[in-house]
């Protein structure tokens, strides 16, 4: 396989996978697929923030916080058994979008 077919197959993976994250790109919507990642943290277990609060449940209040990035973080290092996440990481700024989208729903 010549080098152009190699370069261009591999941009369309990129883009069918829908990883905006390494584009580094936040969105609703890799907030919601990192919020039902069991692997998200680097997760001991298979949980994932979706096993206690399914779809969101319970959070629509949880964008309030005055700081939901630790909020966040207390999860992931508590109940995922992972590591934490930066705050400014596109991974971060995504669950804390796709939280506080529930409220509008």
């Amino acid at each position: 396989m010549d080098l152009k077919k190699i370069i261009a197959l591999s941009g369309m993976a990129l883009l069918l996978t829908g990883l905006p994250a390494l584009a580094g790109k936040s969105s609703v919507e890799l907030g919601e697929k990192l919020f039902k990642d069991p692997s998200l943290g680097g997760s001991t277990n298979e949980q994932s923030c979706n096993s206690c609060h399914a779809d969101g449940a319970k959070l629509e209040k949880a964008a309030d916080e005055k700081n939901l990035s630790k909020v966040i973080n207390s999860c992931i290092t508590g109940q995922l058994g992972g590591n934490k996440l930066d705050g400014r990481s596109v991974e971060m700024r995504s669950l804390k979008m796709y939280i506080e989208s529930l409220i509008k729903k």
